[in-house]
């Protein structure tokens, strides 16, 4: 392994490696670029503006009052994560006190949301997370990953991308998915020399591919999220359709596998470009010294055995979560599963850590919980509703006749960006998968060729913080800015949205998943 100038001397790299020095729930203070300070300044003003905008124009006749207040502040706080002219836990402090003083949502319900499933199930995964970190089962395994597949930064990158291949189908939770994942995400990004307080171009190509990897890879199989089927069932119930697993196997892992290696070629080779010196293991010697650092860790302590065994019953217990109520006579839902592992790792005496080696970055939670107070009030206020039916009668899909294909695509890429907008998987299957079997019926399709299609995209929750629980564990590393989520995820989710065209028109006719040729 070639060194390079920039190569860290083999105490630097240790110094890196200890994780337990860079804790998530310290808000790192970042260099701004040039562009970002303008966003800075623009952000604000332009919030404001688009708030205005929305809040004093004409109540349009199917949207309640309440619905038009929170379509502004949800606009308004939209604009300001985007830009960041504020911390993005301030803006969703600012988007909370605004829904309760304007009277957009009732201020038990805006409160209530800090205690939703996805706050409990970060606090969980993170003290999880700290288990491995401290123990340094993190470090140690991250290190037996570099070895294997890190000679250089695209095939450690290739390497997490089978990783979550693999766990997509046996362990369905997306967020179990990232917990299990995200401690040796961090400590192969430090080999790497990306920091949350100096993040690199590696950095923000490792953890972005594998928020794509979590969540695109759930796509490709029924079980792969709660969403897929309810979609499944929805279509059942309004068509009398029926999807089998196969069925679904075969239309969407197809189009997750190449759709994640162009992710994995664009990001490293264009959104993330690394210069020769930064797409290898930062330290001098390379492997050898990689090696070294394993050598010098030993064989594994009893500490590092302990928590292997915690993250193991909690991994046991999310791959049979289906098996439960036959096993114990009860439910062990993902969340209890979490806190659980926390409780015993927090066991006075007996446990690993204490509270205050538990990294919780709450600033996070506070950002999770306005960011999905903004959404739940979008669904309670039926404002989500007016958005998607104002859509679809500006189309008038019905009354222009179109070309199957034309109909075909618009849905598609309507249903996969509105990813951006609604903070819930299920809330979009509710809304969507319904319109999209009325409008095939009217038209005179079968339901499948447009719905299923469209309900291949319902895990594409890629292109914001704020979209799905992975996207805001990840982003709590301060290892990308809100931004890099945003457009890596439209081009990812744009190529899709072809692939799925084309798909559709060769492969998906030939399995009856279109109209046959």
């Amino acid at each position: 392994m070639a060194e390079s100038q920039n190569n860290m001397s083999q105490s630097e790299f240790e110094e890196m490696l200890d994780l337990e020095k860079a804790r998530l729930s310290e808000i790192k203070q970042k260099t701004l670029s040039k562009t970002d300070r303008w966003l800075n300044y623009l952000g604000f003003p332009l919030g404001i503006i688009v708030f205005c905008l929305i809040y004093f124009m004409p109540t349009p006749d199917g949207l309640m009052v309440s619905g038009q207040i929170v379509l502004a502040c949800f606009g308004l706080a939209l604009t300001w994560w985007l830009t960041e002219p504020l911390p993005t836990h301030v803006t969703s402090l600012a988007l909370i006190c605004l829904l309760i003083v304007l009277g957009g949502w009732d201020e038990s319900n805006v409160l209530g949301v800090l205690g939703l499933d996805v706050i409990w199930l970060n606090i969980g995964a993170f003290i999880l997370c700290s288990v491995l970190v401290v123990t340094g089962v993190a470090k140690r395994v991250a290190i037996m990953l570099i070895l294997k597949f890190g000679k250089t930064a695209m095939m450690a990158v290739f390497g997490f991308l089978l990783m979550q291949l693999v766990l997509a189908p046996l362990i369905p939770a997306t967020a179990a998915r990232t917990v299990m994942t995200l401690p040796l995400m961090l400590v192969v990004a430090a080999i790497f020399g990306s920091t949350s307080q100096n993040p690199n171009n590696f950095g923000r190509f490792l953890l972005l591919h594998n928020l794509h990897g979590i969540s695109i890879f759930s796509s490709a199989f029924i079980t792969g999220s709660t969403c897929n089927i309810i979609a499944v069932g929805l279509i059942y119930v309004m068509s009398g359709e029926r999807i089998f697993y196969t069925d679904w196997m075969f239309g969407a892992l197809p189009v997750a596998i190449v759709l994640m290696l162009f992710s994995w070629y664009i990001g490293g080779k264009f959104m993330f470009r690394m210069k020769p010196d930064e797409a290898r293991p930062q330290v001098k010697g390379g492997k050898e010294a990689l090696q070294s650092q394993l050598d010098k860790m030993g064989p594994w302590s009893y500490m590092e055995k302990k928590a292997g065994i915690i993250f193991l019953v909690v991994i046991l217990l999310w791959v049979t979560d289906r098996f439960h109520m036959a096993m114990f006579g009860f439910e062990i839902s993902l969340i209890v599963t979490a806190l659980l592992g926390a409780v015993v790792a927090l066991w006075p005496k007996a446990g690993i850590i204490n509270w205050n080696k538990a990294d919780i970055p709450w600033h996070l939670l506070i950002f999770s919980a306005g960011a999905y107070a903004g959404g739940l009030a979008l669904n309670a206020t039926d404002a989500a509703r007016w958005l998607v039916s104002m859509g679809f009668d500006k189309l008038d899909l019905v009354g222009r006749e179109p070309n199957f294909w034309v109909v075909y695509t618009i849905i598609v890429g309507f249903m996969a960006y509105a990813g951006y907008f609604f903070t819930s998987k299920t809330m979009r299957t509710l809304i969507f998968i319904p319109f999209v079997v009325i409008l095939a019926q009217q038209l005179g399709y079968n339901p499948v060729w447009i719905a299923l299609p469209g309900a291949f995209t319902l895990c594409w929750v890629i292109g914001l913080p704020f979209n799905a629980k992975p996207n805001l564990i990840l982003y709590a590393t301060g290892q990308f800015s809100v931004l890099d989520n945003f457009f890596y995820g439209f081009i990812v989710k744009t190529i899709g949205i072809i692939l799925l065209v084309i798909f559709g028109m060769t492969w998906f006719r030939i399995i009856g998943i279109t109209p046959p040729f």
